[in-house]
């Protein structure tokens, strides 16, 4: 299956079901095609972008005790990794000249994503809330649509929203662990893991991309769009060991750690203000 086409399904069908779907053969990238680039992705009609702030918050830590809560934080959660997977889909379609091993190791993120927001929405469902029935951001495609490159995205959402989850997972997982959903706290941990791979993946591909003499946290500051800063990389607990796991520096990590002081009073989420 072309890359091109694999990536058209999953940012046009608005079948849910069709988007999470896998490739159907192994990936090839023959034919990248001509940059394509649409407003908006396809979605059902029950997925479709809310006005801004229409969607719930997500619930604090307080709150996890009661099961609807938890569905809730399922379902906005299960929306955040659908919107990276149709991001990284359009950056297939938007950036067809990119590196193909570029493209192959997008198209990698991008499975995860799709089980991501396949493990969320189930256990949302579980929950009493089956995705889709509340109303959905468009946070993390609206940034998208800034992205005027390569290193625009990898500085956006690998090096952004990825490892803002780093921090984010945790907290989530002990709140879960709390009130000894079990559950839900492994499908957190699952996706901690998954993201230092992706946080990774961002950082070996703007090194290799960037210009020689500039360091790692100039590179990824320099190609933030605002409202997307250093930090909104950090949540409430910030974790070295994931970020050094991810391969950042020392240098890298200590600047960033002086952003995660401006993170007090932000709403918890993977990127939602």
């Amino acid at each position: 299956m072309e890359l091109r086409d694999y990536a058209t399904r999953v940012l046009l069908s608005c079948d849910l079901d069709e988007k999470l779907a896998g490739a159907e053969s192994p990936l090839t990238d023959d034919e990248p095609g001509p940059p394509s680039r649409p407003d908006l992705p396809g979605r059902p009609a029950n997925l479709q972008f809310a006005a801004r702030r229409a969607s719930p918050a997500m619930p604090k830590a307080a709150s996890f005790c009661d099961p609807a809560r938890r569905g809730v934080a399922h379902h906005l959660m299960a929306n955040h990794e659908l919107q990276a997977a149709e991001v990284m889909a359009m950056m297939l379609l938007a950036f067809p000249d990119a590196p193909t091993a570029f493209r192959f190791g997008v198209a990698e993120v991008l499975r995860d994503e799709q089980r991501h927001t396949r493990m969320h929405a189930r256990r949302a469902a579980e929950l009493g809330a089956p995705f889709g029935t509340l109303p959905v951001s468009g946070y993390i495609w609206a940034k998208s649509r800034a992205f005027q490159s390569v290193l625009d995205y990898l500085a956006g959402i690998p090096l952004t929203l990825e490892q803002r989850n780093l921090d984010h997972s945790l907290e989530f997982e002990s709140w879960f662990l709390a009130v000894d959903d079990t559950k839900g706290a492994a499908i957190v941990r699952k996706i901690h893991d998954d993201e230092i791979r992706h946080v990774a993946f961002g950082l070996d591909w703007l090194r290799r991309l960037k210009p020689a003499e500039q360091s790692d946290f100039d590179a990824w500051s320099g190609h933030l769009h605002w409202p997307l800063r250093p930090e909104k990389a950090v949540g409430e607990r910030f974790d070295r060991d994931s970020r050094r796991a991810a391969g950042m520096d020392e240098t890298f990590i200590s600047r960033l750690e002086e952003c995660s002081e401006r993170t007090e009073g932000q709403e918890h989420g993977r990127t939602e203000n």
